[in-house]
């Protein structure tokens, strides 16, 4: 599995960005597509995940209203669509990928732990 995130820049406060994450090297129907953040001097925090056929979409309390996750699935490619942004927002974002299981339609959040397959991240910054 190869991810490859793009789309990450200077926003001011208020502005909106939209992240890419290109899928590639197997078959994703049976995938959740994870977006995580990490802030200087913080741990990695979950924002967005969606089933490849998106059955299920999850986002973080800090993000829900404001952050739209998508799939395009003729290309292969999961967006992360990021209005009304804030200084908070500021981080390195990942996209990651895993294997759907029995617990992916009953969860409340996910962690890093629950991917396996990353992509190198992408740096959005907020300035206010």
């Amino acid at each position: 599995v190869q991810l490859q995130a793009s789309g990450g820049g200077l926003v001011q406060a208020g502005g909106s960005l939209r992240l890419s994450c290109a899928a590639s090297g197997r078959t994703f129907s049976n995938y959740v597509m994870g977006w995580f953040r990490q802030a200087p001097g913080k741990e990695r925090e979950f924002v967005a995940a969606i089933t490849w056929n998106s059955g299920s979409i999850l986002y973080a309390d800090s993000v829900k209203g404001r952050f739209t996750i998508s799939i395009d699935i003729a290309k292969n490619t999961v967006y992360l669509q990021m209005n009304s942004l804030i200084p908070e927002d500021t981080a390195v974002y990942f996209c990651a990928a895993d294997r759907v299981d029995y617990r992916t339609f009953y969860r409340t959040t996910y962690y890093p732990t629950d991917f396996g397959s990353w992509g190198q991240g992408t740096l959005v910054t907020v300035s206010s």
